[in-house]
């Protein structure tokens, strides 16, 4: 049975008062047990808040991180780093560390790479330029990324890792692909990750979807055969709006 996972995504927002405060209220809250839910304060953040919910389900989860075990590379953080305070799973891919950082294919299979030796979950972000859907060339972005980034790691790898849809047209836009937009696309990256493994890999993969997803959205598009989660980024921010997204998939 695949996983269902509510990842935020705190991007560069929440001092460590912030932070602090966020976690008290998120803290207080009931999750469900059938849902994963994970959260990515900053990097200045990551040892306070894995020490503020250390006896608490809620994992804490790392933004990026570099493909290096380590060296000259000023303002970058190894997976060594991560784990020493309690990380053991990290976004690789997002589309603004594509589009502002200039993140190749080739590199993020690097960072793929060094996570898994590591023995560290990834959440795989894969996502389109709305000028890509308009020409109708979605599908075949997606496949790319997906085959660059991803398709020279052994099957049995593929239990580490988690596939996240992000249209870039729909990131913090107030955009939002249609449930059946979401379901269509999900079911082709189900579909191409069988036909590259097996329909036992295809199965197994949690795809979440991300792109301005809200408590008014979240059932909907969870509710689609294909969509197991959601990586999301405003609405994490706030401990009540995340709670309703989380609470979406009963």
């Amino acid at each position: 049975m695949r996983q269902k996972i509510v990842a935020g995504n705190w991007k560069m927002n929440n001092d460590l008062s912030a932070t602090q405060d966020l976690l008290k209220d998120l803290k207080q809250q009931v999750f469900p047990e059938e849902v994963i839910v994970m959260v990515a304060p900053s990097f200045t953040n990551l040892y306070p808040a894995f020490e503020t919910l250390r006896e608490h389900p809620v994992e804490v989860i790392a933004q990026n991180m570099h493909q290096s075990k380590n060296g000259a590379f000023t303002g970058e953080v190894s997976a060594s780093m991560l784990q020493s305070v309690g990380v053991n799973t990290v976004i690789i891919g997002h589309s603004e560390r594509r589009a502002y950082f200039q993140e190749s294919d080739a590199q993020l299979a690097e960072k793929v790479n060094t996570a898994l030796e590591n023995d560290m979950k990834v959440i795989f972000c894969v996502g389109e330029e709305l000028a890509d859907r308009n020409h109708g060339d979605h599908f075949e972005v997606i496949k790319a990324q997906l085959e660059r980034g991803l398709f020279h790691i052994a099957e049995k790898s593929w239990k580490q890792i988690v596939v996240a849809y992000e249209p870039v047209w729909a990131i913090g836009t107030g955009e939002t692909a249609s449930p059946q937009q979401a379901q269509e696309m999900h079911a082709v990256i189900r579909e191409t990750i069988t036909e590259q493994y097996s329909k036992a890999v295809g199965q197994n993969l949690s795809i979440l979807y991300g792109g301005s997803v809200k408590p008014t959205n979240a059932a909907e598009i969870f509710g689609k055969e294909d969509v197991d989660g959601g990586l999301i980024g405003g609405a994490s921010l706030k401990a009540s709006d995340f709670m309703a997204i989380v609470n979406a998939f009963s």
